[in-house]
């Protein structure tokens, strides 16, 4: 492997890439390979004096949007990719709910939550496409990819605010329907975190719930409850993602 003797600006460019041929819908394998011959190419022209421009032309954009042109939308691994979403969101309101008795929904708060996380991925994809084909620095990235994030945070919104006005049918799932729920979607995170390889989800939904349900059981006021929660959340969250980080730099160094 040579990508650690790549110029930043090159590592940089099959970063982004990989990115955008991924949030296009292409194959993981081909996805692979093209990289993979591209950085051998890099290295190659880097060594000989040339630089990324003479290999990718002027615009980086037009590159990427040519090899994307040329792979085949891997429709059916994307299917696969939509359940995933809708239950690993529904996951994190299922057991913050079930912490606090049996679950209760409206039939507008279903369809809405399943409509959201529909199209939160989506808006997460398109945002990751133009933040790759663009080439933006770390900062502008961060605030673009909260676009979906605030999107997503106004539809929720609206459903909550609608449904407020406008009642629809209450499915109430009762005590043994809310514990086969629970213990569904606990078999689901589980079986999902192994075939992705990764704790992300089980890590995530224990920071959001965990401190809430421990916090409860103290004498602090709600307000006081509420903010050391939030905290513990994010430098939960904030440290796993760290820890990842590391974890994937001495792999590569490993493998490299």
């Amino acid at each position: 492997m040579t990508a650690n003797q790549l110029s930043i600006k090159s590592k940089k460019f099959l970063d982004d890439l990989r990115v955008y041929l991924f949030s296009s819908g292409k194959n993981d394998r081909e996805i692979r390979e093209i990289t993979e011959e591209l950085e051998d190419h890099l290295y190659e022209a880097e060594q000989n004096g040339k630089s990324i421009d003479q290999i990718v032309g002027a615009s980086p954009k037009e590159y990427m949007m040519s090899i994307s042109s040329e792979m085949k939308t891997d429709y059916r691994a994307w299917a696969k990719y939509i359940p995933l979403i809708i239950v690993g969101s529904l996951s994190y309101f299922v057991f913050g709910d079930l912490i606090h008795g049996t679950l209760s929904y409206s039939l507008l708060k279903i369809i809405g939550s399943i409509v959201y996380s529909i199209l939160f991925l989506c808006g997460v994809m398109i945002a990751f496409r133009y933040i790759a084909r663009n080439q933006f620095s770390r900062i502008r990235e961060f605030f673009i990819l909260l676009v979906p994030v605030f999107m997503g945070m106004l539809f929720i919104g609206g459903i909550l605010f609608v449904d407020s006005i406008y009642k629809t049918m209450i499915i109430d799932f009762g005590m043994i329907g809310s514990w086969v729920i629970g213990l569904f979607l606990l078999c689901f995170i589980i079986l999902f975190s192994v075939w992705a390889k990764t704790a992300i989800l089980p890590v995530t939904l224990l920071a959001l719930h965990l401190p809430t349900y421990l916090l409860s059981f103290t004498s602090f006021n709600v307000v006081t409850q509420l903010f050391t929660s939030t905290v513990i959340t994010y430098v939960c969250i904030g440290l796993y993602l760290v820890y990842m980080v590391k974890k994937e730099k001495r792999n590569k160094e490993i493998i490299e």
